[in-house]
């Protein structure tokens, strides 16, 4: 990638097509600190840190993707999830992505609001890593 921004062109193999770029390019690249990026894409890079959303905001972002999803059964979602997220030594934290995954399985399951409030079902649903889920299961005091 580096290569085309710099000569500001590039090629499609599929297509046996050539674009060059008539201006500089600007390129909006996310990542979520998964992997290490190369020293010489980072210098050329400029950085905008956006922080975890809070609990109200993750409240927000729920809500658009569960408009019909009861305050009671969000409640303990959002309390259990960060709950979770303040297990310090997780190697892989849950992310938006995988609380979404988990409210959508919950839904699915039709677990009572009585039954998850004393549980915490589903954890794999948020936790990828066989280690966190060990980690996570010792620090937590709900059965899964």
């Amino acid at each position: 990638m580096l290569q085309e921004l710099d000569v500001m062109e590039f090629y499609i193999k599929e297509t046996d097509e050539f674009f060059k770029a008539k201006h500089r390019p600007i390129v909006i690249i996310t990542s979520n600190n998964e992997k290490e990026l190369p020293d010489a894409f980072l210098r050329r890079c400029v950085f905008h840190y956006i922080e975890f959303p809070d609990k109200e905001f993750m409240r927000e972002i729920c809500k658009i993707h569960y408009p019909n999803l009861k305050d009671n059964l969000l409640n303990e979602c959002i309390k259990k999830f960060y709950q979770l997220r303040a297990i310090t030594n997780l190697r892989k934290m849950p992310s938006t992505s995988e609380l979404l995954d988990w409210i959508g399985v919950l839904l699915k399951s039709g677990i009572s609001i009585e039954k998850f409030k004393n549980s915490f079902p589903f954890l794999g649903t948020l936790i990828k890593k066989e280690k966190d889920l060990e980690v996570a299961l010792d620090k937590l005091k709900f059965p899964t």
